[in-house]
């Protein structure tokens, strides 16, 4: 590898099992510092990247470089990585200090450094007053800070984490999310993570890569991934509750669906988007308002209001397509409603009917 700044580097890598190809001819490289999301459903291959990385699968196809070095054939154990479950396995019979200790006593590392290593992970994971309980006597919020702490304590230059909040319930998910940010602006170590959760992704990441059937269909930061969508299934797949899409054509700069006529005026065509033909149009529930002069505006009847708090979801259609409006929680709608709502195109994002890629 040629660019110090390149942590860990991807190439041309395959993984099939039998006749059944996982991972697809991937590229990736993830630079020093830098906290890298695998996302995707379950089954997309996220996982599995993450175990070729760790040296856990043995890949069909291509390499991997962590810092200069080529380890597509080394042992984890040669890697350099300190990798976090989803499941804790913590040594049970063992206080939290053994846990901690156990892989650097089989490293034979020095005992001072043993005990100066854990120190410092109970320090920056602020458990020190758990060191001499066992994992029984552990909350699951606590028991996955051990895991953390186990991966720290290796001073490694890059973590990997495999979903390691899944476990956990909501509100603990959140306040070890929040953590795990201030680890990383901490420590400043690369971090692969992969997840599910969308809301992790786009929270903790300075990149995210989309990943769908063993290929990465995105990867860009989570402005650019949401802001500017680069296929149809990554812009049903972020957000929550997802894009609207209305079925249509687009010609002259004009995007038609039934009665409806939507002027695309402001809104950046890719090179292939200026030719027109067959299209969907997406807008996001958070940017269709009520009441509020926009350059598009069309009436719809509220089908059904969802107050959740923050906000307030209504559920109409729109050309006999399902269309969400994402409001403000104190908005002052009923069933039935009549309702006049805009947006601006610009914020749109358009995709051809047969690729599914932006236009």
């Amino acid at each position: 590898m040629t660019n110090d700044n390149i942590s860990v580097s991807v190439r041309n890598l395959d993984l099939s099992f039998g006749s059944v190809k996982v991972l697809k001819n991937l590229n990736i490289d993830i630079e020093k510092g830098e906290f890298l999301v695998l996302l995707g459903s379950s089954g997309c291959g996220k996982s599995t990247l993450l175990n070729c990385i760790a040296g856990l699968l043995e890949v069909s196809g291509g390499q991997i470089f962590i810092g200069d070095k080529n380890v597509t054939w080394a042992e984890p154990s040669e890697r350099g990585i300190g990798m976090v479950f989803q499941s804790y396995a913590l040594y049970p019979q063992m206080t939290v200090r053994g846990n901690l200790s156990f892989g650097l006593k089989n490293a034979r590392v020095p005992k001072d450094e043993i005990e100066k290593r854990v120190a410092r992970a109970a320090e920056i994971l602020q458990m020190e007053e758990l060191l001499d309980r066992k994992p029984g006597a552990l909350s699951g919020g606590q028991r996955q800070r051990v895991a953390i702490g186990r991966a720290l304590v290796r001073d490694v230059d890059v973590f990997l984490f495999d979903e390691p909040l899944s476990n956990l319930d909501a509100k603990l998910r959140t306040d070890l999310r929040v953590e795990l940010k201030q680890l990383h602006q901490n420590l400043k170590n690369t971090m692969i993570y992969v997840t599910h959760d969308q809301i992790e992704a786009l929270t903790l990441a300075d990149r995210i890569a989309i990943m769908k059937d063993g290929l990465i269909q995105q990867l860009d930061t989570p402005h650019g991934i949401y802001d500017k969508p680069r296929n149809k299934y990554v812009a049903d797949f972020i957000g929550s509750p997802s894009m609207n899409f209305i079925e249509g054509d687009v010609d002259g700069g004009v995007f038609s669906a039934g009665d409806l006529k939507i002027d695309l005026k402001g809104y950046e065509f890719t090179p292939a988007g200026k030719t027109g033909g067959p299209a969907w149009f997406g807008i996001r529930p958070e940017h269709v308002y009520v009441g509020v002069d926009q350059p598009f505006q069309m009436e719809v009847t509220a089908e059904i209001v969802e107050p959740m708090g923050a906000d307030t979801l209504v559920w109409t259609h729109v050309e006999g397509t399902p269309f969400r409006i994402r409001l403000d929680g104190q908005a002052n709608v009923k069933t039935g409603d009549k309702l006049i709502v805009g947006f601006d195109p610009v914020r749109a994002s358009m995709f051809d009917k047969a690729t599914e890629e932006r236009l």
